[in-house]
């Protein structure tokens, strides 16, 4: 006990000691957080996540449907159904290939879905070459059983070049076919418009002659077919060919269909280089003009037997309405089967003032001339090119 502290002044001591005693400790202060809380609950971040790859499968999925229709069942092409159509499948030909040829013709309406119901029908492999009479708008299967059959008919494709001659389409034909040369040669050189009357220009032909009206292409000939009957398809295909021509400028000059087509023959003789056709074309055209001779090298070349680099000096002499080297006009007729190119040449020749033209290249081109000193620089030109 101390001593000499008033009893009062340690009593209020006491009770001061007891209150502190007794006041609450305070709690420590919380350091704020800095984790920013999301306001969605857990069950809606689930939610959430789980939509979004059900949209995005949703979106590839109408994506792949897209694609899908587009690639395996919208139509190639708008082809009515139901119209006989002839398709040659060549050999070696992959099922993708055959697709593509059987949709390009209308017989199928997708290629894509061809090739996958033949894959499905294990077809692939088993579809065989040749040529087909069909029809438009054909079920897939049904097109590949037929495929699978093998063509009902056969046929045989002949090509006839441009510039060919009767006589060696004849010879071509006989050739692929077993069709015979002389069967074919005595309609072609003399059948004319009475053997063949669906075709009236023929009327205006030498002495019958259906040479330049044998229009050169390939053509598919049916087995057991006759030469009749491969002469018509060809004259059928000048028609259609000669339908696409525009003849106003060659009629206003005073020609009619055969002298258009006896131009068109020179021409297709004539011209190596494609290029030149039309002005090969106006020399025939201004030469016939002015009442000057044409002097075609190829007319004297139809009546010769055997192919000459240069004509002899005796060969000009020939008693022939085809040599144009002593005759005036056009010859009586086409000297070879003209293509389409140079059929639109004789129609429709190049605006120029050239009388002359030279052979100075070895790709066959030519040198034109106006007047008759160039002719000859050109004729030079030639000799140096070709040393004779």
């Amino acid at each position: 006990m101390l001593t000499g502290v008033p009893k009062e002044t340690l009593w209020m001591a006491e009770i001061d000691q007891e209150r502190e005693q007794q006041r609450p400790t305070a709690a420590p202060r919380r350091r704020r957080s800095r984790i920013v809380r999301s306001s969605a609950t857990p069950s809606r971040r689930r939610r959430a996540l789980i939509l979004l790859p059900l949209g995005l499968i949703a979106a590839l999925l109408a994506v792949a449907a897209v694609g899908g229709w587009a690639l395996f069942l919208r139509p190639d092409h708008q082809i009515p159904a139901g119209q006989p159509v002839q398709v040659e499948i060549p050999e070696g030909s992959s099922t993708a290939e055959i697709g593509s040829i059987l949709s390009s013709a209308g017989v199928v309406e997708n290629a894509n879905m061809f090739r996958l119901q033949s894959r499905l029908e294990k077809a692939d492999g088993e579809l065989k070459a040749g040529v087909y009479d069909l029809v438009t708008g054909m079920p897939y299967g049904v097109a590949i059983t037929e495929l699978k059959r093998g063509p009902k008919i056969k046929y045989t494709t002949v090509t006839i070049p441009e510039g060919f001659v009767i006589d060696q389409i004849a010879q071509r034909v006989e050739d692929k076919t077993g069709i015979s040369a002389e069967e074919f040669l005595s309609l072609a050189r003399s059948g004319g418009a009475e053997e063949f009357p669906d075709h009236p220009y023929l009327e205006a032909g030498y002495k019958g002659s259906l040479e330049g009206y044998l229009f050169p292409k390939t053509y598919r000939v049916k087995e057991g077919s006759t030469a009749r009957q491969v002469i018509e398809m060809m004259l059928n295909q000048f028609d259609e060919e000669l339908a696409t021509v525009d003849l106003t400028a060659a009629q206003e000059a005073g020609l009619d269909t055969h002298e258009v087509v006896t131009i068109a023959s020179m021409i297709e003789r004539e011209a190596a280089v494609a290029s030149e056709r039309e002005l090969i074309s106006s020399v025939i055209y201004n030469r016939l003009r002015i009442g000057m001779r044409l002097e075609i090298d190829a007319t004297i070349e139809y009546i010769l037997p055997g192919n000459r680099f240069r004509l002899r000096s005796s060969d000009l002499e020939i008693d022939s309405p085809y040599n144009s080297y002593r005759n005036k006009g056009l010859p009586p007729g086409p000297i070879a089967n003209p293509g389409l190119a140079s059929l639109e040449a004789a129609a429709a020749p190049a605006d120029s003032e050239y009388i002359f033209y030279v052979l100075t290249g070895k790709d066959g081109s030519h040198t034109f001339a106006t007047n008759e000193k160039d002719f000859l620089e050109a004729k030079r030109l030639s000799k140096e090119v070709f040393g004779r």
